[in-house]
């Protein structure tokens, strides 16, 4: 099987991705690509456009096996888990599985897009911005998505809808509350054992902590949840993959913000 997984800086999407395969065991080569210069679309030998724009997730990694590409955090995550024989991300109970994906289906839809918004305008607007206008023509002519394409224009012309913004920081606040109100039976962990639940959220909460700390301030069981969640061996080894010394500072445009709240 040839396999090669294209990933980010170890924040947002990247982080979930390269968590789970360092829980899962799987020896499958990672190749860190510059996100902010568009390298996820030109991908070598990935020349279909259904390929390119599969993911809703935004700038998020990118698994090749054998030519094909297979997009979206949580679903590689129960690709590593499964190809591993199982490797203890996900509930082997019926409703405990269905649980946890409900859980990752509200993060990837409320939180993910939040908390990508609010990561960009704080950290690589200016980056994004500042791109030659050719390079950047030449950059977006490669996003095969229409709405992506879109987010990176407007980061790039500064069109930023403050109701966005302002509904991007509720949401935060938001997921924050209800981890709390998940751990406040005394759990470790979001669905009781440590799964893709916890890969996820922490994957796009840890960055907000900087960003949004007003909405931790009365969470200490989900600051003590984030603290464990650090000290993971996956996630130790999924950090020591970054390029940079900073990566919960380090974002690419993200998922559409989702329009039906």
């Amino acid at each position: 099987m040839g396999a090669v997984l294209y990933h980010g800086e170890p924040n947002g999407a990247s982080l979930t991705v390269l968590a789970a395969l360092a829980e899962s065991g799987l020896d499958i080569p990672c190749h860190p690509i510059d996100l902010l210069a568009g390298a996820r679309h030109r991908l070598p030998g990935i020349t279909e456009p259904i390929a390119l724009d599969l993911g809703i997730e935004g700038e998020g990694p990118v698994l090749v096996i054998d030519g094909e590409a297979m997009t979206e955090s949580v679903f590689l995550a129960q690709y590593f888990d499964e190809l591993a024989g199982g490797c203890g991300l996900q509930p082997s109970d019926a409703y405990a599985h269905w649980e946890m994906l409900m859980w990752c289906r509200q993060i990837t839809e409320r939180l993910s897009p939040a908390a990508a918004l609010l990561g960009n305008l704080a950290s690589s607007q200016q980056a994004i911005a500042a791109i030659p206008a050719e390079a950047f023509a030449s950059l977006t002519a490669s996003v095969v998505s229409d709405d992506l394409r879109a987010r990176w224009q407007a980061l790039h012309d500064d069109a930023i809808d403050a109701g966005q913004v302002a509904d991007s920081q509720t949401k935060v606040d938001q997921a924050v509350a209800r981890c709390e109100d998940k751990l406040a039976d005394g759990r470790d962990w979001l669905m009781g054992d440590f799964s893709i639940a916890d890969l996820v959220t922490y994957s796009w909460l840890a960055g907000m902590e900087l960003i949004r700390p007003e909405a931790f301030a009365s969470a200490p069981l989900s600051r003590a949840w984030l603290t464990r969640v650090a000290e993971r061996p996956c996630f130790l080894a999924a950090r020591a993959m970054a390029t940079t010394s900073e990566p919960f500072k380090t974002w690419a445009p993200g998922p559409e913000i989702n329009r039906w709240g």
